[in-house]
């Protein structure tokens, strides 16, 4: 609705009470002229996002945006959307995704959009595609060539051009990743920097932060980031916590080490007085199950003593990772050439296996944790036919020891990626359940198209939040349907964007 005076109109839907009774008063002696509005929606249930029970209502749009929640005549829309007994809602924001490059490749985003997903935080894990600098730069161009792209910027207000001008059809929340600038500075170096390395790394985080980046992300299973001990995260946070951004990170460990990683996580938030979001909350590795009941109250201890913490969660009880990652961290030192060295070494794989099966130097182990069965192989480069078996399987067929055929495989694929079922279903449902937690895919936007490119892979890339809706919402009750679209809507909303 809208009133008409002289030529011009004020449109004064969402005016407080008192507003809208100054205006019907002087409407009295106006003419009113009725709104005719793009889209109008009808009957729908209307879930804000805010946690508010839901209420059905119409919805009216004109240009794009929503101008009135209430009562519209159908007359008054010229297309009209019978929603009778369906939800609108606001759009999903994926907290926790790994988009900065295929998102060039598709920008349309498919398995995002399908979703309801409208909003990707990207550069998570201590990953992201800007800076640019050398050595990293090799490295980067191998994952682009995945995507048959061209690496052509070195500065994140130069990746964000890129995006801009290639076209995407989400918002894009970025963060910049803490291992990519510790390898613009340091390589793959396990040491700590020089004073001259940390200050250059602050540097290259201040110049993020500038252009754009909401915060800084480490992933600190993986190398390099993995290297960096407490005191040099805290550091490089406190540029971040200047411009008012947010630390989110995949933890030192989310197995044995849980607990000892999530204290990591608070003291880092604390001395650099920085916001905290721990990723993908789980206690990896049926030896660990249970722990994430701990690490909840350390986390709501530290926030009732005034620290701005939260975490997310993806639905499934499986995660994904490389199958690099399972190596204790020294084996990956000095970047790929010297991984390979090493595993063709006899007397280094010894040792390599003595470490893992005696759990020493290595944070998260999911082959001792939970066994050769639990850990499949979704991508690998060279070896198409082994895609979708346990490493257990194809040792078996192959028969071979589990462990050469761990080891030839990393040698054989450049890229190996694996699926690890490693936690358990009441560990998910306990997370999700908590007020403090956040719904997220953890996986990067595809298209269809992509399976042939990736092969077997993690169902949470198209399905994480309908399967929170169909199955922790209306099949299982663990979340009413204003409870799980808060946790995708509002929640991530009012702390990132």
């Amino acid at each position: 609705m809208a009133i008409q005076f002289s030529q011009h109109t004020v449109t004064y839907d969402l005016l407080d009470a008192t507003e809208i009774f100054a205006l019907q008063i002087v409407e009295r002696s106006m003419e009113v002229v009725e709104v005719t509005y793009d889209i109008v929606i009808k009957d729908s249930w209307v879930v804000d996002g805010t946690g508010k029970p839901k209420f059905e209502a119409d919805i009216g749009i004109i240009g794009g945006k929503i101008d009135k929640i209430g009562e519209i005549p159908e007359s008054e829309g010229d297309i009209v959307i019978d929603a009778k007994g369906l939800v609108t809602c606001p759009g999903f924001i994926d907290i926790h995704s790994h988009s900065d490059l295929s998102i060039l490749a598709n920008p349309k985003a498919e398995s995002k959009i399908m979703q309801g997903i409208t909003t990707e935080v990207i550069g998570n894990c201590g990953f992201s595609a800007a800076p640019v600098k050398e050595p990293a730069e090799e490295e980067l161009k191998r994952e682009l060539e995945k995507y048959g792209l061209d690496l052509t910027w070195k500065t994140m207000e130069e990746y964000f051009r890129r995006v801009e001008e290639n076209g995407v059809s989400v918002n894009v929340v970025p963060l910049v990743g803490f291992g990519t600038i510790r390898a613009c500075v340091m390589d793959y170096e396990n040491r700590k920097p020089t004073k001259d390395e940390l200050d250059e790394m602050k540097a290259l985080t201040e110049q993020a932060m500038l252009n754009g980046a909401f915060g800084l992300s480490t992933g600190l299973i993986y190398a390099p980031s993995c290297y960096a001990d407490t005191d040099e995260i805290v550091e490089v946070c406190k540029v971040v916590s200047r411009y008012g951004g947010i630390y989110a990170s995949h933890i030192r460990g989310e197995g044995r080490t849980l607990v000892e990683a999530v204290r990591e996580a608070i003291e880092i938030g604390e001395r650099a007085d920085v916001s905290v979001e721990i990723s993908h909350h789980k206690a990896a590795g049926v030896v660990n199950w249970g722990k994430v009941r701990e690490t909840i109250k350390m986390i709501e201890k530290a926030r009732k003593e005034g620290l701005d913490i939260s975490f997310d969660v993806y639905p499934y009880t499986a995660s994904h990772t490389s199958l690099e990652a399972l190596m204790p961290p020294w084996v990956l030192e000095g970047g790929r050439e010297k991984l390979e060295e090493r595993l063709r070494d006899p007397k280094i794989r010894e040792k390599i296996e003595c470490e893992i099966e005696n759990s020493i130097n290595i944070a998260d182990n999911p082959i001792v944790d939970s066994g050769w069965d639990r850990i499949v192989p979704v991508y690998l480069d060279s070896d198409k036919e082994l895609e979708g078996k346990s490493l257990e399987e194809i040792a078996k067929d192959m028969g071979r020891d589990p462990y050469d055929v761990f080891f030839e495989l990393i040698l054989r694929n450049k890229n190996a990626q694996v699926i690890l079922h490693e936690m358990s279903e009441e560990d998910v449902i306990t997370v999700m359940k908590h007020p403090l937690s956040m719904i997220c895919t953890d996986s990067e936007a595809l298209s269809t198209s992509d399976i042939s490119r990736i092969g077997v892979t993690h169902p949470r890339g198209f399905g994480a939040f309908p399967r929170v809706l169909g199955v922790y919402v209306r099949e299982k009750g663990v979340l009413t349907l204003e409870e799980a679209i808060k946790k995708m809507t509002y929640m991530t909303a009012k702390n990132w964007v």
